[in-house]
């Protein structure tokens, strides 16, 4: 599992977190706290994956959004009402959309299509993106010290411990993954 997690573990947190990665950086925070990875590494890479999806998503909606959104006219209500929440909050919306799960590649692609100039999206993006790293990955070092501090012997529990986070996790991206798909198909409907 050590040898895994050093060989894998920062290359699973560039692209977890690049694609959205909440869990994936939970447990490379718990992963850290256990000594497997680097804390300050750990957040540099989310940091990076974070930031490098969001640009990604942004310059898709500035290029490539209004022909989407004309394949799909049901989302155009839900994107109307963002972009007016967008141009009334600009700096908080863009500073926290990645806290609020399920907009986190929707919300970039969406400010890609409002008037938000890309400087100034790389600015917050970038602020946004930092703050999260540190709060998620130290989540998860503290999810693991407060697991140490419950459970004594917690290196004996620790495989379950990432088994139980990891499929959560899935479980949790699977029923919202189906959820949207589902809500998608009918609207399209």
């Amino acid at each position: 599992m050590e040898a895994l997690i050093e060989k894998f573990g920062y290359l699973t947190v560039l692209i977890g977190t690049f694609l959205e990665g909440e869990t994936v950086l939970v447990l490379a925070g718990y992963a850290a706290h256990h000594g497997y990875m680097n804390i300050y590494v750990v957040i540099l890479t989310a940091f990076i994956g974070s930031l490098g999806g969001d640009q990604l998503y942004y310059y898709i909606g500035r290029h490539k959004g209004a022909a989407f959104l004309t394949k799909r006219p049901a989302w155009a209500a839900k994107t109307e009402k963002f972009r007016s929440v967008l141009l009334r909050y600009r700096a908080p919306v863009i500073l926290t959309f990645r806290f609020l799960y399920g907009l986190r590649s929707v919300a970039p692609f969406v400010t890609g299509m409002s008037d938000v100039p890309p400087t100034v999206f790389f600015m917050y993006n970038a602020i946004g993106a930092l703050i999260w790293a540190f709060v998620v990955a130290f989540g998860g070092y503290f999810l693991g010290h407060a697991l140490e501090t419950l459970l004594e012997e917690a290196r004996r529990y620790e495989l379950a411990v990432f088994a139980v986070i990891g499929c959560s996790g899935l479980i949790l991206w699977a029923w919202f993954f189906w959820r949207r798909k589902a809500k998608t198909d009918s609207a399209d409907s």
